[in-house]
């Protein structure tokens, strides 16, 4: 029955309430009654599109639509297969169980399993009508998905194609009753409709992330990093805060390209930017400069601690075994750094040039080192006490 304040008026009318059995009889307050509830379920989805167009992150865009899944269904398991990357084939999965975000082993590495099926069914399908359709899955993925027990395949489908699939599972126990059997036409609609802004999200994401960042490493580009290089060094200047720079490039590169080929340079390029990401810390800019030059932006970091940023970096390539047939040489990188607060007065192509100079200085040293740029005796002296000698 009709209960929502704003229908108060309404129900209290003498001419409602003179004719109420008739309106009774004829289905008026049903009917009333159903659009309040699409007129609700509308808003709601429009609050977890909102929601889900404020997130920056992929992962912030992923929880923001599992949450808003959970409010409306309480399914006991919600997974997402995703694709990052748009030409690549590798999966990112993420899986929460009564509502707890939980590690597991899914050895599905490609979307090509679910593309032949959406393209067809481009629509939420149940499990069993998935598996009874695609009888020639891999084993293990077919035994993957069948312990996980979903009730409904979702696609998220956007101008490229699948961008991922998400796997919702029963609904919640209660009192060891079901809330409901299976989903019900409305409930699959508003799935629907989360989905494509779903994917509508995730598609600004890939495009923001193809503008900003370089395509052979997935680190950031040069012109992301001289925006943010900008940002920091006015940061410095409002905050009186310490940030430094670090310029590196991978010692006699050339010798890579001529003697194993382009492809053998890439590779190259490719370990040592994976191992750039894995030894910067949260809130570094590590970027592509151009050619096998590569730049960190350390916000918050003074000149002793940049220095130990630079030398683990530079161990850690020291260690870099790069897969190739026939196996290549040793990879070193040599390294300048050069700090920067609100007494510098420095432009950005000032500060670029100051660690491209302590750069040089480790490459006349003889490569595989770092070198720290500053000007006058007090800080050479500062250098002989605080840091071993690398230059």
């Amino acid at each position: 029955m009709i209960e929502d304040a704003e229908n108060l008026d309404f129900i209290s009318n003498p001419k409602v309430v003179e004719n109420y059995m008739l309106l009774e009889e004829l289905g008026v307050f049903n009917l009333i009654d159903n659009y309040n509830r699409e007129i609700k379920n509308c808003k709601n989805l429009l609050a977890g599109a909102v929601e889900i167009f404020n997130k920056v992150t992929i992962d912030e865009i992923l929880d923001a639509a599992i949450w808003r899944i959970s409010d409306r269904f309480l399914p006991l398991l919600i997974t997402f297969l995703w694709k990052p990357h748009r030409n690549r084939e590798d999966v990112v999965i993420k899986n929460y169980k009564n509502y707890k975000l939980i590690d597991i082993q899914v050895p599905i590495q490609s979307m090509a399993p679910f593309e032949s099926f959406f393209k067809k069914y481009p629509s939420p399908v149940a499990y069993e009508i998935f598996a009874l359709q695609e009888s020639n899955l891999n084993p293990k993925i077919q035994k993957t998905l069948e312990e996980l027990n979903p009730e409904l395949l979702v696609p998220i489908i956007g101008p490229f194609g699948l961008y991922g699939v998400v796997l919702i599972g029963k609904k919640m126990m209660v009192e060891k009753k079901a809330l409901d059997i299976g989903y019900t036409p409305d409930e699959l609609f508003f799935l629907e409709q989360l989905m494509s802004f779903l994917s509508q999200a995730l598609q600004n994401n890939l495009h923001y992330e193809h503008s900003v960042r370089d395509v052979k490493t997935g680190l950031y580009n040069h012109g992301y990093f001289m925006t943010r290089l900008n940002e920091e060094i006015a940061r410095t200047r409002r905050e009186s805060a310490v940030s430094s720079l670090m310029v590196m490039d991978v010692d006699k590169f050339k010798n890579f390209n001529d003697t194993y080929g382009h492809l053998a340079g890439d590779r190259v390029l490719e370990s040592l930017a994976y191992t750039i990401k894995q030894t910067v810390r949260t809130g570094d800019i590590p970027s592509r400069f151009g050619g096998e030059e590569f730049t960190i932006l350390l916000p918050n970091t003074p000149r002793q601690t940049a220095w130990l940023v630079a030398e683990r970096l530079r161990m850690s390539v020291s260690a870099l075994k790069v897969p190739w047939k026939p196996p290549l040489p040793q990879v070193t990188i040599s390294l300048g750094v050069v700090s920067f607060d609100k007494h510098t007065n420095a432009a950005p192509e000032d500060i670029i040039s100051r660690a491209d100079e302590a750069l040089y200085q480790s490459k006349e040293n003889g490569r595989n080192r770092t070198s720290v740029w500053g000007s006058g005796l007090l800080f050479r002296i500062q250098r002989t006490q605080q840091e071993p000698a690398t230059a």
